[in-house]
């Protein structure tokens, strides 16, 4: 391996909730950290961002790996005080209503107990009694107890205010500056050139480009949905939601790769009384706009889980593009061929529960440091760039 004299200074390119952790951890090793972003902090994916730090949706492997020491990262920065009312600890059910649920559902609690999980299976009677607003339609389902839940935005401005890191605002990156072969000195930028011992790329679409990668980022697009404020309702739920058909949206079980539009129920409670109930995975990058369809199609399956839902007025739609790998894994790591450019990108809709946890990893393997978990399966160089953009 690699190794990098401890850097005086690091360019982070992008400030999503991945940027801003890896600022927050290099800043408090004294690094000088400059961040660099095309819009501004959480503007992209960490902004329509369904807040899930949880570990319900995963099956055993590197991303159930990396949730679970993601919500151990969440943990310690909230006993901290640096995440205090922004991460509320809560576990997350996933209910079986429908025939073809009910298998999905068991497999998976026996899958999620493989890998030391805590997780409880609850029969109908069981699930009704901690969910009295549930549909009768619900048959069982499984209490995954140490999830919780973080709104991205506000963990990314908690992150910049604990570091001390300014954001330069609509800077586009260009290119890196190559220096000699896999080595490079800085960015060169709209505004012109930025130095630095070390580069981050964490721009989610925009890492590509830099990297030389082509065919491996892809966006995945996702529509959301805000409730007003419904305490009584709000109150009565333990914890988030999530159907037996998300496992298959996500492509977590047998036959679930997504098509051009999954659906995917979530409904979370959150704090301020209101719901946030989600939503789509959809193979394109049409923006930020919400369709018809899918909103009526989200509220369709909300109210037939929760039937009083119906009785709460939908206050906004949003959507956002997240970036997928072409593999299913994102890239973390050194990037390929060049000694002193990590790469943090790629985690589709799973950016908010790791985002902590990866900048903490990143930082290390920067600082010459053990990395607090095996980062082998996200090594960016299982693809080999064609030409890096200098």
């Amino acid at each position: 391996m690699l190794k990098t004299p401890f850097p005086k200074s690091v360019i982070i390119i992008g400030c999503g909730i991945v940027g801003a952790a890896t600022a927050f951890f290099l800043a408090g090793r004294g690094v000088d950290v400059t961040i660099i972003e095309r819009e501004g902090p959480a503007a992209a994916a960490t902004g329509a961002a369904d807040g899930a730090v949880s570990v319900a949706s995963k099956k055993p492997g590197p991303m159930m790996t990396a949730a679970l020491a993601g919500i151990s990262v969440y943990r310690d920065l909230l006993a901290q005080g640096i995440l205090e009312t922004v991460f509320k600890p809560r576990p997350t059910y996933v209910l079986a209503s429908s025939d073809e649920e009910v298998p999905v559902v068991e497999a998976h609690v026996g899958a999620l107990r493989s890998a030391g999980v805590a997780v409880n299976l609850l029969d109908r009677k069981d699930i009704h009694g901690r969910f009295p607003a549930l549909s009768p339609e619900v048959r069982l389902g499984a209490e995954v107890k140490d999830d919780g839940h973080a709104i991205g935005y506000a963990v990314v401005h908690r992150l910049l205010t604990a570091s001390g890191v300014k954001v330069r605002r609509r800077v586009e990156a260009r290119s890196l500056i190559v220096s000699r072969p896999g080595h490079v000195t800085g960015v060169e930028t709209a505004e012109g050139r930025i130095e630095a011992s070390a580069v981050v790329i964490t721009a989610g679409s925009g890492s590509d480009r830099l990297l030389g990668l082509d065919g491996v980022l892809m966006p995945r697009k996702g529509q959301l949905l805000v409730t007003e404020r419904a305490p009584e309702l709000n109150a009565s739920m333990p914890g988030s939601i999530m159907s037996g058909r998300y496992l298959l949206s996500k492509g977590t079980q047998k036959g679930g790769a997504p098509s051009e539009r999954g659906y995917g129920l979530v409904i979370d409670p959150l704090t301020t009384g209101q719901f946030l109930i989600g939503g789509t995975r959809e193979n394109n990058n049409a923006g930020k706009s919400n369709d018809l369809e899918a909103v009526a199609r989200i509220l369709r399956d909300a109210v037939a889980l929760v039937p009083r839902l119906a009785q709460v007025r939908l206050l906004r739609a949003f959507a956002g593009i997240r970036t997928a790998v072409a593999d299913g894994l994102p890239l973390i790591g050194r990037a390929p061929a060049i000694e002193n450019v990590f790469v943090a990108t790629g985690f589709e809709g799973d950016g908010i529960c790791l985002g902590p946890m990866v900048g903490k990893a990143v930082a290390s393997l920067i600082l010459g440091e053990p990395a607090p978990l095996d980062l082998s399966a996200f090594n960016p160089a299982r693809f080999a760039p064609k030409e890096i953009a200098a």
